[in-house]
């Protein structure tokens, strides 16, 4: 199980790194596109080759810890992605982190032990391949009903008028993304489960393309709520839906189940709550800090400030509430924009 955990935590900060590493490549490239010389200009730009690689080699050792271990596992400890993104930018790009920051970090970690622990090698064995046609119809009528809800509030804005997304749109737009990004796990596991019960291995690369499918899909909704809500609703509820997604259809689909022993059972569930809260501390921590009384908030700027002054002159822009997010956003308008000038 520890070997399943280690390889989540490889694969997600492969993923979040990577990502930073390309949109800091990107900088001073143009946007892409399959020109011969743009396509060159980006091979032989160091930091943008170097961040995909990660990128792929992340993606590549996420479908090996689900090969090992229960989505209902590796999804939540996938969540720690953040965590580590942000240790990252505060050593590597010389961001300045404060203490709500940390204490998310540190949550995230102390969840990812429990997890470890109260986790459990899960028998598969009552999986049957007509779970997935119901599984895909339960997505499907729970998407309908999100939808209907969002249209109901966008005819209700038009009908008043209002320019900015209501706060219920930016929920829903972060369900969505975060119930496919779970959904996505919860198919490539079933693809393994699959071929452990003596199914056809073409069942595999099936799984692995509709998982890619949903990816892509939960990727489109949660860049068109960053573009049009505020990134720190979106990113939250897509973390959060997409933890419980992997937990709730990995028990469902896949008959994953709670450990027998209750010391391991309460560690599992602490894990799951420990990991959940540091990743919405971590999204909203300059928020909260907003919002804290100003005694304290000054207290503990003060303490930022004392420890990392000499950073904070490197990079003087404010800390973004979700900077994946903004990446994954800023990653997607190049892709955008580049599909427009080729269409014009």
């Amino acid at each position: 199980m520890w070997e399943s955990i280690f390889l989540t935590l490889a694969a997600t900060a492969g993923n979040n790194i990577g990502k930073v590493l390309q949109k800091k490549g990107t900088v001073i490239l143009p946007p892409l596109s399959f020109k011969l010389k743009v396509i060159r200009a980006y091979a032989v730009n160091k930091a943008w080759v170097i961040g995909f690689l990660m990128d792929i080699f992340g993606a590549m050792l996420m479908l090996r810890a689900l090969s090992q271990a229960p989505v209902s596992v590796i999804q939540p400890v996938s969540g720690c992605g953040l965590a580590i993104l942000s240790i990252f930018s505060h050593f590597y790009l010389k961001e300045v982190m404060n203490a709500i920051d940390w204490m998310g970090i540190t949550l995230a970690g102390i969840g990812t032990i429990g997890v470890g622990a109260g986790g459990e090698e899960q028998d598969s064995s009552s999986i049957s391949i007509f779970q997935l046609p119901w599984l895909a119809f339960i997505v499907s009528i729970l998407f309908v009903l999100l939808n209907g809800w969002l249209r109901i509030f966008k005819r209700q804005r038009r009908e008043q008028e209002m320019m900015d997304f209501e706060v219920v749109e930016e929920i829903i737009y972060g369900l969505e993304s975060g119930i496919l990004f779970g959904m996505a796990s919860v198919i490539s596991k079933m693809g393994f489960v699959f071929l452990e019960q003596g199914f056809p291995s073409m069942l595999v690369p099936v799984c692995i393309s509709i998982s890619i499918c949903c990816s892509g899909t939960g990727f489109y909704y949660q860049t068109w709520g960053l573009k049009h809500g505020r990134a720190i609703v979106v990113s939250t509820c897509a973390a959060v839906a997409s933890i419980v997604t992997g937990v709730v259809a990995g028990m469902l689909a896949l008959g994953e189940r709670l450990p027998s022993a209750p010391t391991a059972r309460l560690s599992l569930l602490l894990g799951w709550l420990l990991i959940m809260i540091g990743v919405i501390l971590l999204v909203s921590s300059a928020r909260l800090m907003r919002h804290l009384p100003w005694p304290l908030r000054q207290v503990i700027q003060s303490g930022v400030d004392r420890n990392f002054t000499p950073r904070r002159s490197v990079s003087q822009r404010a800390k973004d509430p979700s900077p994946s997010a903004i990446i994954q956003a800023s990653t997607l308008h190049n892709l955008i924009s580049s599909s427009a000038k080729e269409k014009a």
